[in-house]
């Protein structure tokens, strides 16, 4: 298989990390791929730290340790730029959580696909792959 771009949704990275039974086949088909370069992005970390501290269950994971995990698993860490935000801008209203808009547009302006489960997020095209 070819090597591929990938930046990871919130959904993936913690599943990969705390819950590979919810993982969907083909999501971890991509991420056991070592020929694909894999990145989780800061928003993974800020997602997750936002929605553990409001006490939801699917969100019940250390950020930190989610961090350690996918750093030790040769993801590269991906920052927020200028760019990034502002890329935001030019999305097409397909979807509301700001946490996943801003993960698009990251992916599009790096040349990543962006690897999720939410078919909400199809209507971005082909920056997004759903697993």
């Amino acid at each position: 298989m070819r090597n591929v771009r990938y930046l990871t949704d919130t959904q993936i990275a913690i599943w990969w990390e705390a819950d590979q039974q919810r993982l969907p086949e083909r999501a971890r088909a991509v991420l056991a791929d070592p020929a694909h370069n894999l990145a989780f992005s800061i928003v993974v970390l800020w997602e997750t730290v936002i929605k553990a501290t409001r006490g939801r269950p699917d969100f019940r994971v250390d950020a930190k340790a989610l961090r350690t995990a996918l750093c030790d698993d040769d993801m590269t860490e991906l920052g927020i730029t200028a760019d990034h935000v502002l890329a935001v801008g030019a999305l097409p209203p397909v979807h509301r959580d700001p946490f996943d808009r801003l993960m698009v547009a990251q992916a599009r302006c790096d040349g990543r696909r962006f690897l999720t489960a939410d078919r909400a997020l199809a209507g971005y095209g082909a920056w997004v792959e759903i697993v």
